[in-house]
């Protein structure tokens, strides 16, 4: 029997009465004759609600101890799953992540999944059950219990998926699939079909909150088609495109168009003046006229000055993974970080301003406004279109910087539901070229 893996959100199982139309569907699934692995993030809001229980006790958390906390919401949601498909006549088995294989690097907090060993996976498969694994959560090669990051359920569902030859890997929410921008901001926002790798990784990493990053990089590695769904639809048909959004290779898109805006409000950004071109020797300075210029998607022009090193082993030490980089010829550094990565922001805040003092600033009124779509920056188009509509929305743009599917304004943080529907009406509601 082919093998699906399906992962439900915390939403999908809030509840006894949601846990128990999850155990439903995972029944049907089971009984078109698929070998079925389930993965389960905590119940609603409860990691939140742990995270918050621990800011009650320390505002900065030590993050070995928060992993061993927080993995402690996705143990009771596969527990009570396994429960209820028992109830319906299934026969299940629940295993947290180091149980299900998932070994990681030894990192806490966002760890990265290095390789996935799913040997008692796959013997329970083998007797005929179905194998419910707790999302979000591994074990590191000093056995100790590590956390993914935000989202990281999605990871755990397609990396078992890839080590299972799984034939595709569901991932269920309660939203219908990926939408061209949040529904809640943009009333004309419409479902994408189908999606590529790259598009749903720069959705993703743009503040998207349908697919984690790391899973499609995942799935992409290794092939696996995901499909977006909600967790009240039926199971995929003949064409799982027509109720949900398909992650694959290439789909059948021209490019040059944009398929998603999104948006990340609570973000930082870090500025720092740590050298000037006099302080390098002068074989190493361009007089001004035959300096390049600085491409915004590239992260650096001329060679980094030990002060910029000494910077970036300041943000390792401190583990801060910045989304932006971007240092120039004139010794300027600045970093857009996600908020919701930082749990120790006060600490933080307080050793910058010592090592660096006032070297460097955290600028904490912007937000990241993004549109996606594959080979949007083969020409200048859609940038100064995109700056125009902002421009036009009153929504002042502060800096932008560009891949090859994705452009991103840093705008005002008040501004950023203005920037989100300007942006969306320019490139999806209105007719544009169909190439650049």
């Amino acid at each position: 029997m082919s093998i699906v893996v399906q992962k439900y959100g915390g939403s999908s199982v809030a509840d006894v009465t949601r846990i128990r139309k999850v155990a439903e569907r995972v029944m049907e699934t089971r009984r078109r004759g698929h070998d079925v692995v389930v993965v389960v993030s905590a119940m609603g809001d409860t990691t939140d609600e742990l995270l918050a229980l621990a800011k009650q006790v320390s505002l900065n958390p030590d993050r070995r101890e928060l992993d061993m906390l927080l993995t402690a919401g996705e143990r009771i949601s596969m527990a009570l799953l396994s429960m209820a498909i028992r109830e319906l006549g299934g026969d299940a088995i629940s295993f947290t992540g180091s149980q299900s294989g998932i070994m990681t690097n030894d990192r806490h907090v966002d760890a990265r999944i290095v390789e996935v060993r799913p040997f008692r996976v796959q013997d329970e498969l083998a007797r005929g059950r179905i194998v419910v694994v707790a999302g979000y959560q591994g074990v590191s090669y000093r056995r100790e219990v590590t956390t993914l990051g935000r989202g990281g359920s999605d990871t755990t569902a397609v990396a078992m998926a890839a080590a299972l030859g799984a034939e595709y890997c569901e991932i269920c929410s309660d939203v219908d699939g990926v939408y061209s921008a949040d529904p809640r901001i943009v009333p004309a926002a419409r479902r994408i079909g189908t999606l590529s790798y790259e598009e749903t990784q720069e959705l993703a990493e743009s503040g998207a909150k349908v697919l984690n990053a790391q899973a499609v990089e995942f799935a992409k590695a290794h092939g696996i088609a995901i499909y977006a769904r909600a967790t009240s639809s039926p199971l995929p048909g003949h064409d799982p495109s027509a109720d949900g959004t398909v992650v694959r290779r290439d789909p059948p898109r021209l490019p040059g168009a944009v398929v998603g805006v999104t948006s990340e409000r609570d973000v930082l950004v870090l500025e720092a003046q740590l050298g000037r071109p006099k302080d390098r020797p002068p074989s190493e300075r361009a007089p001004a006229n035959d300096r390049p210029v600085a491409d915004p998607g590239q992260p650096e022009v001329g060679p980094l000055l030990p002060a910029h090193n000494e910077m970036l082993a300041f943000l390792d030490k401190h583990h801060v993974g910045g989304k932006q980089l971007h240092v120039t010829g004139d010794g300027r550094l600045t970093m857009v970080v996600s908020r919701e990565n930082l749990h120790d922001e006060h600490r933080l805040r307080a050793a910058l301003a010592e090592r660096f003092g006032d070297q460097s600033r955290v600028v904490d009124d912007l937000a990241a406004v993004s549109v996606v779509g594959a080979g949007i920056n083969a020409s200048f188009e859609n940038v100064r279109r995109g700056s125009d509509a902002l421009a036009a929305a009153q929504a002042v743009s502060y800096g932008a910087a560009t891949s090859s599917f994705r452009i991103t304004w840093m705008v005002e943080r008040a501004r950023v539901e203005d920037a989100v529907r300007a942006l969306h009406q320019t490139f999806l509601e209105q007719p544009g070229p169909l190439v650049p």
